[in-house]
């Protein structure tokens, strides 16, 4: 069965304090990203955290890419969504480099494909 669409999930560690913390630098990164997978851009929304730290999205037609940084840790988690033949890893790559990520998970979902079985876990008190 094909997919409706591809979701890359992916872990950015060791990544540059200052671009982390830069609104302006990340908006560019996250729109040329979805540009350079072929995605049509609709919407761009990021917010500036004090002290520090920046999360946005960027709507395209396709779907989204979003991110939230945490510049004290060097880390960002992406998010990087697809519909179509558009190939997510593209952007998801392209903002890694970008950020100059010493470490990367890329976990790719395929989304529409029917229910999904997920495991109840139990919960104990301490």
């Amino acid at each position: 069965m094909e997919t409706m669409g591809r979701h890359v999930i992916s872990e950015l560690w060791g990544c540059d304090f200052e671009k982390l913390n830069d609104i302006d630098y990340i908006e560019r990164v996250f729109v040329d990203a979805a540009l350079k997978s072929g995605a049509e851009v609709r919407e761009v929304a990021f917010h500036k955290f004090a002290p520090q730290g920046v999360s946005g999205v960027v709507i395209i037609s396709e779907s989204h890419l979003t991110i939230h940084s945490f510049p004290e840790h060097g880390y960002a988690s992406i998010d990087v969504y697809t519909c179509g033949d558009l190939n997510p890893n593209v952007a998801a790559n392209y903002i890694a480099d970008a950020l100059n990520a010493e470490i990367r998970e890329n976990m790719e979902l395929p989304r529409g494909m029917g229910p999904v079985s997920v495991k109840k876990s139990e919960v104990s008190a301490i």
